[in-house]
């Protein structure tokens, strides 16, 4: 498999092409749909994982896209307190069924990369009350 728009499908009116972009953006959102996922991970900087926003969700995202088929990586931080095991199997289902639905490519791998456990900060209000008990 190569990284490159490969030829996907030839019609009598010509050549369709499907870029790897198009891929890696198909996978972030399928990936960002599943309950539990903080965000997709940029990989590490200084020694903590980067969570990345919306706006960069093919940059946690890697594909190997052949004629007929994928091979996708995405690396994701999860929120605390969520079951790893079943987010990244929830992960590779959605990704695997929305590369394949928009597509028609075959998914022949889903791999899921866990950077960090994102814990979700306190509430205004619980931060004052906590103030408060403290003073």
């Amino acid at each position: 498999m190569s990284t490159l728009a490969a030829d996907y499908e030839k019609t009598d009116m010509g050549t369709i092409q499907i870029a790897p972009e198009v891929i890696e953006i198909i996978a972030g959102l399928a990936t960002i749909e599943v309950q539990g996922v903080a965000g997709m991970s940029g990989g590490f900087a200084g020694g903590i994982a980067e969570l990345l926003g919306r706006k960069n969700l093919s940059k946690g995202v890697k594909v190997e896209v052949g004629q007929r088929e994928a091979a996708v990586d995405v690396s994701i931080i999860v929120e605390y307190g969520n079951r790893i095991p079943q987010i990244a199997s929830d992960i590779q289902h959605n990704v695997k069924r929305s590369i394949e639905t928009m597509t028609g490519l075959h998914v022949v791998e889903v791999n899921v990369h866990i950077h960090d456990v994102h814990f979700k900060t306190i509430e205004k209000e619980e931060e004052e009350e906590l103030l408060l008990r403290v003073k």
